[in-house]
């Protein structure tokens, strides 16, 4: 099975890349953009028997090694 993981800033926190790029669409023209967070993507191959099971050891991988908790959330997705 294949886990995406979405990784963010929480909201709280202040994202000084994304404040970066929303000012350099802004300088490009795009005023209808707000507010730009960004964020890490990664995609995981699974040898996992459901997609419950899948989710769970993304979730677990993710929590552990691809996100800090402290200042980042992330999301799955089972394939």
């Amino acid at each position: 099975m294949k886990a995406r993981v979405f990784v963010t800033l929480k909201k709280s926190v202040f994202d000084p890349q994304g404040k970066t790029i929303a000012d350099a669409l802004h300088s490009m023209g795009y005023g209808g953009i707000g507010d730009v967070r960004q964020g890490k993507f990664f995609e995981l191959e699974l040898d996992a028997a459901s997609a419950d099971q899948a989710k769970t050891l993304a979730a677990e991988v993710a929590d552990k090694v691809l996100a800090n908790p402290v200042i980042e959330s992330y999301r799955v997705e089972i394939e």
